[in-house]
């Protein structure tokens, strides 16, 4: 029997999540450009984008049928909140305030920190954030 006090499990961590899409090599250069990473090389039928927190979204070519929109949110440090905005811009990506996408060309300030919401490629629901949800 374990003794959870004198000998604590280590924490459960996300390693790598799939992201379906259309064109993976569009989606991961996407992700990569906005968010001032790069695309990984090629592992089997996945093209990485190592967010460098050991996470790796891996872009997965789904051509057969439609692409269910997830909803995916990067933490990103407040110094690299203005980079990403001015990326969207340079390349014509409407970002907006709310998950809805009513408020185009706006953020929002949640929890002190500042946000925005944008579709990728394949209208994945993206986000940006430089501050984590305050949890109850």
């Amino acid at each position: 029997m374990h003794d959870a006090q004198h000998h604590p499990q280590p924490p459960v961590r996300l390693d790598h999540t799939a992201v379906y899409a259309s064109d993976r090599r569009l989606s991961a250069e996407f992700l990569a450009v906005v968010l001032g990473l790069e695309v990984g090389a090629p592992f089997g039928p996945f093209l990485p984008v190592d967010l460098g927190n050991g996470v790796t979204l891996d872009y997965y070519e789904k051509r057969d049928e439609p692409i269910q929109s997830q909803h995916y949110a990067f933490l990103v440090a407040e110094e690299r909140f203005d980079g990403v905005i001015a990326r969207l811009e340079a390349v014509g990506v409407t970002y907006y305030a709310d998950p809805g996408h009513t408020e185009p060309g706006r953020i929002n300030r949640l929890f002190g920190g500042r946000g925005a919401y944008f579709a990728d490629p394949d209208g994945h629901n993206l986000e940006v954030m430089t501050r984590p949800y305050a949890r109850p």
